[in-house]
């Protein structure tokens, strides 16, 4: 096991009426990209929102390098060198590839934009991560796979050490798929932690070794992929046996439905099961 990059300990959250997350803890080594899973409304999202710090936890500590740290504010996780790619990419169409990887932080010379020095940086950032996209292009001209390889190039001209993708192929093409795991590994050989959010087994099966489990906004533990069979897993992400509760004709859908998710083959007209 890798030296440990960041934890998360007992962290609770509540919003009016609802308790999102109730002790949940987690960890990242340097390198390693950790598998997230856990049903729609899980606390997923939540749990990673306050590690970039849209949200503030009502309880719980984080660790960064060992040290302790209160991320507030968005800002503070982007001076520790937090940042999350969300499903809905934060771009302006309007602006260049450079634009929008150094928004509000534009290189000047004097009073002036150092336009030349901004492209200048932007593509070094591109190249590093083998991306191959013109940084006078506008963003709004790209497609989805492109724009969302450039919220990761902004990202890392954070310097960011932690990265958080929330579901990041959910438009991909297989192409574009493998173009996105190609720079994932160039962060994890950077020494880049990094949490994967998925449903699909065969994505976390490519990139992650280990995968946290939550569910109902609770941590229900953490697994070696190489140890643990999709079924074992589905168990743990719904918390029963789908074999023992559901009628034959449920249980059956039910399981088929959750293979599929996790396995990235698209569901037919089968039920999600909530609980």
């Amino acid at each position: 096991m890798g030296q440990e990059l960041f934890r998360m300990d007992g962290i609770s959250k509540s919003f009016p009426g609802v308790k999102a997350l109730d002790k949940v803890s987690l960890s990242v080594n340097k390198g390693e990209v950790l598998g997230l899973v856990g049903e729609n409304g899980a606390g997923k999202s939540t749990l990673m929102k306050i590690l970039s710090g849209v949200h503030r936890a009502d309880e719980g500590e984080i660790f960064i390098e060992g040290e302790k740290v209160v991320i507030d504010s968005v800002a503070k996780a982007h001076d520790l060198g937090v940042s999350i790619i969300m499903q809905e990419l934060n771009m302006c169409g309007h602006l260049s590839v450079a634009d929008n990887i150094f928004i509000g932080r534009a290189h000047k010379k004097g009073i002036f934009i150092d336009d030349k020095k901004m492209h200048e940086e932007a593509q070094k950032i591109l190249d590093d991560l083998g991306i191959d996209i013109n940084t006078y292009a506008m963003v709004g001209s790209l497609s989805i796979a492109k724009q969302q390889m450039v919220e990761i190039a902004k990202a890392i001209s954070f310097n960011s050490k932690i990265l958080v993708l929330d579901e990041p192929t959910a438009t991909l093409t297989e192409k574009e798929i493998d173009q996105l795991f190609g720079i994932i590994r160039r962060l994890k050989e950077k020494g880049v932690g990094m949490v994967y959010i998925s449903h699909r087994m065969a994505e976390l099966n490519q990139i992650c070794e280990r995968v946290t489990i939550i569910r109902d906004g609770q941590y229900i533990g953490t697994r070696n992929l190489n140890e643990i069979t999709m079924d074992e897993l589905v168990n743990m992400i719904v918390g029963r046996s789908l074999d023992d509760k559901y009628p034959k004709h449920t249980e059956k859908s039910a399981i088929l439905f959750w293979r599929q998710k996790m396995s990235k083959e698209e569901p037919k007209s089968m039920p999600i099961i909530y609980v």
